[in-house]
């Protein structure tokens, strides 16, 4: 099954200690079994409301595939650090693997050719409506 997590750590790490939490969580998937599709660092960003008196966290988003069972000791790796603010873990229907998909493609055309890509992008919306 395709899942997707997002885990917000906290603000006080540095840019190591950012990149060596989100390596551990993704050694705790691929160490049992699950396939990294995707991983997003979303870079420090301000949160909605203050969590444990922080206004700010760094997001990390994570596509994977694996077994249902992955997902609970996932969330428990998630749990015993201190460093993970907020997490949430949901399992994509087709819909959002596709919508996953595309976004994911359109990032990688981004990355390439930033104005083709708008283009492309404008040019597919008038076309739809």
């Amino acid at each position: 099954m395709k899942y997707e997590t997002v885990f917000i750590l906290t603000p006080v790490l540095s840019d190591a200690q950012m990149k060596e939490a989100v390596a551990k969580f993704t050694k705790v998937l691929t160490d049992n079994g699950a396939t990294i599709v995707n991983e997003e660092l979303w870079g420090l960003r301000k949160l909605a409301y203050p969590i444990d008196k922080k206004s700010t966290g760094f997001y990390t988003l994570v596509e994977f595939e694996a077994e249902p069972t992955l997902v609970k000791k996932l969330e428990t790796a998630y749990r015993r650090d201190e460093r993970v603010l907020r997490f949430l873990t949901f399992r994509l229907d087709k819909y959002a693997a596709q919508y996953a998909e595309k976004r994911r493609s359109l990032k990688g055309q981004k990355a390439e050719t930033p104005a083709t890509v708008e283009t492309t992008i404008v040019e597919s919306e008038v076309k739809e409506a």
